[in-house]
């Protein structure tokens, strides 16, 4: 059995594990380590696309694409935005020292690719997606549609966490939530545009229980990341 939380509890959770002295920034290199274990497909060597967003779900990306570059893959970040959060722009940084290539998103810079990683809009986001936004999901889906493989990073992106509704969203092969289940990651909605599920485990303590759910019945993978 595993844990079934709302949005609000993550991000209190989040926070308390912080505030007991686990660095942000740990918690970050711990996800992108989860959604790198989820699955093989990476060792195909296909060029591999990460399109990020402004926020933390970005980050996520950025530190995803070191660990990749590490592995010697041909890795890219094409980036909606060149605000980012304090912590997504400490993993730009490092990942443009170790040689990732980071450019700004542009649907052609899709084409022919063997793996996209959706790092764009995280659990908090309700409503439409700024246009930028809806036209990289549509790109993103077109290129599913050709043969490429899409991996969400928590959620996919333009999905209600709590709910799994959404007016447009990225349709994923593999979406692997960070630290606990979401509700609506497993709602009716959802399970339409979410191939396979995981959790990763990256150490955050739960806040307050809500619902527990037999993972075997949704087929959800389990990571544990705690580097």
């Amino acid at each position: 059995m595993i844990d079934l939380i709302s949005v609000d509890n993550m991000r209190q959770s989040d926070a308390m594990t912080i505030d007991s002295g686990v660095p942000s920034l740990t918690l970050m290199a711990r996800a992108a380590r989860g959604i790198l274990d989820s699955t093989d497909k990476w060792r195909s060597k296909k060029p591999i696309n990460i399109v990020t967003g402004s926020g933390n779900n970005g980050g996520d990306g950025f530190a995803l694409a070191i660990l990749l570059k590490e592995l010697d893959l041909p890795v890219k970040v094409l980036t909606l935005s060149d605000k980012v959060s304090p912590d997504a722009e400490f993993y730009r940084e490092k990942a443009k020292d170790g040689g990732v290539e980071i450019t700004a998103f542009d649907r052609e810079k899709l084409a022919n690719s063997g793996i996209i990683v959706d790092a764009m809009l995280g659990t908090g986001f309700k409503g439409t997606p700024r246009e930028n936004y809806a036209a990289a999901i549509r790109a993103i889906n077109d290129e599913r549609t050709n043969g490429a493989y899409v991996v969400s990073a928590d959620i996919n992106s333009g999905m209600n966490g709590d709910t799994g509704e959404y007016e447009i969203c990225v349709v994923s092969d593999l979406t692997v939530t960070i630290g606990y289940l979401k509700k609506g990651l497993i709602a009716p909605q959802a399970q339409q545009v979410i191939g396979c599920l995981a959790v990763a485990d990256i150490g955050i303590a739960l806040c307050r229980t809500e619902d527990t759910i037999d993972e075997s019945e949704y087929g959800i993978k389990l990571i544990s990341s705690r580097i």
